[in-house]
């Protein structure tokens, strides 16, 4: 059986990439979508009949329920063709006067987890498997009062951008996929919706593009793709102007 997994399937970026996979992957017949909350996995599956798709309901933070995950790919020892890792938070706000638990949260989930679940399901995945993770524009160069998701995610993009490297031997691939702000849960949960005047100037980007895009970069064994000329741009700045200005200038 060749399936994809995929975690924070149930909303936002994750149900796009849910009915994109066999677009892109036609060789893929069965989609386990991983995230907490089963009624919307559900109603996920019950949406298409491209492909199957399996509710896997797993707090990637628990781990007892992670666990269960790592359990069922020992017991049904699937082919799993492509792994993406799209779970992820951050929150708005300085540091200093941040929730201490949210901000372990996010540390956990964007890397911790990421890099756990990645290592477990490698054995996996043969020749010409990819993995793909959902990084963020905000890898780019540090983001004041977004400081540990920048951090995290910076983590997300050289983490992959290494393993894309070590995987070419074998036949795998590894793709960062750095999106701009889309208009997803995450602006809510992380209570940047209405507080961030750069958030409101940036241009938006669309969960069906960003999806699409990036499930073709990882087609092509990209080791990053940023959607956007504009974004591109962006990433090349970083790569050449100083931190100094960097930092003023993405001040959330």
């Amino acid at each position: 059986m060749k399936i994809a997994i995929l975690t924070g399937a149930s909303s936002g970026l994750g149900r796009a990439f849910a009915g994109r996979i066999h677009e892109v992957f036609p060789e893929i017949e069965e989609i386990w979508l991983v995230a907490r909350r089963t009624e919307r996995l559900e109603a996920l599956a019950a949406e298409t009949n491209a492909v199957r798709m399996v509710p896997v309901p797993c707090d990637l933070l628990n781990e007892e329920s992670y666990r269960s995950l790592i359990g069922r790919l020992q017991a049904e020892k699937p082919e799993v063709r492509l792994l993406i890792n799209n779970a992820g938070c951050g929150f708005l706000g300085a540091f200093a006067d941040s929730n201490e638990d949210e901000q372990l949260r996010s540390i956990d989930l964007n890397v911790r987890a990421l890099t756990r679940l990645t290592r477990a399901v490698l054995p996996y995945m043969p020749r010409g498997a990819r993995v793909l993770n959902t990084s963020s524009i905000a890898s780019f160069s540090p983001n004041p009062n977004m400081a540990v998701y920048s951090a995290t995610k910076a983590y997300v993009t050289f983490f992959s951008r290494a393993l894309n490297d070590e995987l070419r031997a074998s036949g795998r691939s590894c793709t960062a996929v750095c999106p701009a702000p889309m208009n997803t849960e995450f602006l809510t949960l992380g209570r940047v919706a209405g507080h961030s005047r750069m958030f409101e100037r940036l241009p938006y980007e669309t969960v069906d593009e960003v999806s699409l895009g990036a499930l073709k970069a990882a087609k092509k064994r990209k080791a990053v793709y940023t959607p956007r000329a504009f974004y591109r741009f962006y990433r090349f700045l970083c790569r050449i102007l100083p931190d100094a200005l960097l930092i003023r200038l993405g001040r959330t």
